[in-house]
C-alpha cells in the first residue's frame, strides 16, 4: 500500500495517495468556488498548481477573484501573448514592450531593434487568433532551471536586451524560466499550469499599440474593455517618452547609471523637469484671472502635500497670494456621520464630508468676506475653530487638496469658471524589463508604507492590511473622476526606488511568515531585490519623495 498524505480542505481532513498535484485537488473542489481556482496554499504559503504534496498539509485554494489569483491569471496571459507575437511576426527581432497599466488593462507597443514598429487591426485580429488557439489546445507550461549566464546568453539571442541588462544585477546563480509550447522567458511570479485556464481577455487596437483587457475582480467571467481615457493616457505616454530618452526605461538601465556613479544628473534632471512642469501649470493658473480655486485631488501616496507647496511657490513667484486648504478640515463631525452596516464609519465617501458649510465657506471668500476656517480634530472627531481667519482680494487663491476635488458634488455651488482642477498620480514608467512594468499601485504602496512608518509609527503589517481598502476607496472617489481635470500631474520620480529601498526592505523583512500579508510582502521583496539601493543625502529638501522618506522643508 502506498505512503498517505493527510491534508486539511475546507475544514475537514482527507486522506489521499503522495505525490498528489494541487491541480488534481483544485478540480476535485471547483465546485465549491465561484471563479477558477489558479493556485493554492499549503499551510499559509503560496505554491503553483502543478506541485505534488508528499507530507501532511493544510490546504487553500487561490481563485482569480483574489489578488494573487488575478495577477497569476495575468502574468499567464502576458507569457502567452509574448508567444503570441513571435507567431504572428515570425521574427525574433520584434517583441513587445508592455508599457503601463490602465485600469484592467496592458498597454504594449511592437518594437524592432529598439524602435516602435506601427501595428493596425489584422495584427491584434491575428493576435487574438492565436491565443484563443493556445486555450483551446490547453498548452502545459514546463517550468525548469537555467544558469542566469545561460538566461543572458537566451535573452540576448531573442533580442530582450532589457532582460539580459536585468540578470546582470541578480544574486542568484540560476533562474526559473518557462517554456510554452517552444517560447522561453521568465515570469515574476507564479504562472498558471496551462493555457486552458486564460479564457477570458479581449486585444484591441489603441493608438500605435494596443491593450489586452481583462476581467475585473468583481466579475471574472467578462473581460472589462476600458473607455479611453486621453488625458490619462497622454501622462503615460509622456512619462515613457522622457525615459527611454534617456536610457533609464527599466530596472537594469537604472541600475547601471547607479553603478557607474551617474545618477546625480539624473536626479537633478528630474527634479528639473518636474518644477519645469509645476511652472507651466502655475503659469496656466496666474493667466486666468477668473480663477480662485486650485483643486487638487489623486489617490493616496500621490505626493499631493508636496505638490501642493511647490504649486503655492510657483504662483507666489508669479505675483499670487496662495492660501492652502485641507478639505480634511470640512469633515462632518464625527457623532454626525451615517455608520457602515459593519458600524464603522467611511471617511473616504462624499457624505463624510460638510458639503454645505464647504460651499458657504467657498462663497463667502469670493464675495470678500472674512471667514473662520475650520481645523478637524481626529482625536476629538470635531471641527474646531480656533481664529484661523481668512480674507481673499485680487490676487489671492486657494489651493485646496482632497480626495473629493474633482467632483463637482462637492462644488456644485462654486462658478465653474473659478475652478481650476489637477489630478495628481505617481504614474510610474520605469519597467522591470520588456515584459514586466512596476504598477503604480505598487510605487504608491511602497511610499505609504515608509511614510505611514516614519509619521504614525505603523509597521508594514498594518500598512499593508489597510491597503485593500485604501484602493477600493480610490475605484469609487477618485479615478471616475480623473478625467474631469483641467490637467494632470505626474508625480512618480525615476529614482525613487533605489531611494525608498533601504527604507522599506527592513520594514518587508520583518512581516512574520505566517501573517496573511506575508505573500505581498514577499512579492514586493522580490521585485525590490532587482534594484540597487541609492542614499538619500543628494536628493532635494523640496522633493515629492522627502515626504515619505523624511527630511523634507515642508509641513508633511
Amino acid at each position: 500500500m502506498g505512503e498517505k498524505v493527510l491534508l486539511k480542505i475546507g475544514g475537514k481532513e482527507k486522506e489521499y495517495d503522495a505525490g498528489v498535484t494541487y491541480l488534481e485537488l483544485a478540480k476535485e473542489y471547483a465546485n465549491d468556488y465561484d471563479a477558477p481556482i489558479i493556485l493554492a496554499m499549503a499551510d499559509g504559503k503560496l505554491t503553483e498548481l502543478y506541485k505534488s504534496i508528499n507530507k501532511n498539509a493544510e490546504i487553500k485554494f487561490v481563485t482569480i477573484k483574489d489578488k494573487a489569483g488575478m495577477m497569476t491569471y495575468r502574468r499567464t496571459a502576458m507569457l502567452m501573448l509574448h508567444k503570441a507575437v513571435v507567431d504572428v511576426v515570425q521574427n525574433h527581432d520584434d517583441n513587445i514592450h508592455v508599457l503601463y497599466s490602465m485600469d484592467q488593462a496592458f498597454y504594449c507597443e511592437l518594437f524592432r531593434d529598439n524602435e516602435k514598429v506601427p501595428i493596425d487591426q489584422s495584427f491584434v485580429d491575428e493576435l487574438n487568433k492565436y491565443m484563443k488557439e493556445y486555450v483551446e489546445k490547453d498548452i502545459v507550461f514546463k517550468k525548469y532551471t537555467m544558469s542566469v549566464d545561460e538566461a543572458i546568453e537566451s535573452f540576448n539571442k531573442f533580442g530582450l536586451t532589457d532582460k539580459a541588462r536585468l540578470l546582470k544585477y541578480r544574486g542568484d546563480s540560476r533562474i526559473n524560466m518557462y517554456d510554452v509550447d517552444g517560447f522561453i522567458d521568465y515570469s515574476f511570479g507564479y504562472i498558471a499550469p496551462s493555457t486552458g485556464m486564460i479564457k477570458v481577455f479581449e486585444i484591441t487596437l489603441l493608438g500605435d499599440g494596443f491593450l489586452i483587457n481583462f476581467p475585473s475582480y468583481s466579475d471574472v467571467h467578462d473581460v472589462d474593455v476600458i473607455d479611453y481615457r486621453p488625458k490619462l493616457f497622454d501622462q503615460l505616454h509622456r512619462a515613457s517618452k522622457w525615459v527611454h530618452s534617456l536610457d533609464i526605461a527599466t530596472l537594469g538601465a537604472l541600475n547601471d547609471r547607479i553603478a557607474s556613479g551617474d545618477m546625480t544628473y539624473i536626479i537633478l534632471a528630474q527634479e528639473a523637469e518636474m518644477e519645469k512642469r509645476i511652472g507651466e501649470i502655475a503659469q496656466r493658473i496666474a493667466g486666468d484671472s477668473d480663477k480662485k480655486f486650485v483643486m487638487i485631488a489623486g489617490p493616496s501616496s500621490s505626493g499631493k502635500t508636496t505638490f501642493s507647496h511647490r504649486l503655492s511657490i510657483q504662483l507666489m513667484a508669479m505675483g499670487l497670494k496662495p492660501h492652502p486648504i485641507a478639505l480634511d478640515d470640512f469633515f462632518v463631525n464625527r457623532a454626525d456621520m451615517i455608520p457602515l452596516p459593519d458600524g464603522s464609519l467611511d471617511f473616504e465617501a462624499l457624505d463624510a464630508m460638510d458639503i454645505e458649510g464647504f460651499n458657504n465657506a467657498m462663497n463667502a471668500l469670493l464675495r470678500g468676506e472674512v471667514v473662520d476656517m475650520p481645523t478637524y480634530n481626529f482625536i476629538t472627531g470635531k471641527r474646531e475653530y480656533n481664529g484661523n481667519k481668512l480674507q481673499i482680494g485680487e490676487d489671492d487663491i486657494l489651493v485646496i487638496e482632497g480626495i473629493h476635488g474633482l467632483n463637482d458634488k462637492l462644488s456644485y455651488s462654486l462658478p465653474e469658471e473659478s475652478k481650476f482642477k489637477i489630478y495628481i498620480s505617481a504614474l510610474t514608467p520605469l519597467k522591470i524589463d520588456e515584459h514586466n512594468f512596476i504598477s503604480t499601485r505598487d510605487s504608491r504602496l511602497i511610499r505609504r508604507i515608509v511614510r505611514d512608518n516614519r509619521t504614525r509609527g505603523h509597521n508594514a503589517l498594518a500598512s499593508l492590511d489597510r491597503w485593500d481598502s485604501v484602493t477600493a476607496g480610490e475605484d469609487k472617489h477618485i479615478f471616475p473622476f480623473q478625467e474631469n481635470a483641467d490637467i494632470m500631474f505626474n508625480s512618480a520620480l525615476i529614482y525613487e526606488l533605489p531611494v525608498l529601498k533601504p527604507y522599506i526592505e527592513p520594514l518587508l523583512y520583518a512581516i512574520p511568515r505566517d501573517s496573511k500579508a506575508y505573500p505581498e510582502a514577499k512579492r514586493l521583496l522580490k521585485m525590490l531585490s532587482y534594484c540597487l539601493p541609492y542614499p538619500s543625502e543628494e536628493i532635494a529638501k523640496n522633493s515629492i519623495v522627502r515626504e515619505f522618506t523624511g527630511g523634507s522643508c515642508f509641513k508633511v
